[in-house]
């Protein structure tokens, strides 16, 4: 597994930066940058306190992701979809997605 892209896509998830990530587990910014800059997998001491920081377990960090049965029929639906659509429905949950509520 690609610890840093996992990490990454949690901070995706999120809508967080690595300042909000060290910040929210107590690791130096430094620390989290030199990670990726040297792609260097964290070691497990950090690992626990990011994932701590997400609010999830070493076990949920490592476990594959399991579709829900909306995520199902959404992708389902988005593949029926035409091309132009497809960029209409990707713009829109786009948009939804940077809002906070």
């Amino acid at each position: 597994m690609d610890c840093l892209a996992r990490i990454k896509e949690l901070l995706d998830e999120r809508g967080w930066t690595m300042y909000q990530l060290s910040q929210a587990a107590g690791i130096p910014q430094s620390t989290l940058s030199n990670l990726f800059i040297r792609c260097n997998a964290p070691s497990i001491p950090t690992l626990e306190k990011i994932c701590h920081a997400f609010g999830i377990s070493l076990s949920a960090f490592f476990e594959e992701p399991h579709e829900t049965e909306e995520e199902h029929e959404v992708v389902s639906l988005y593949r029926r979809l035409e091309p132009r659509t497809q960029q209409a429905v990707l713009y829109l949950m786009r948009a939804a997605g940077k809002n906070k509520f």
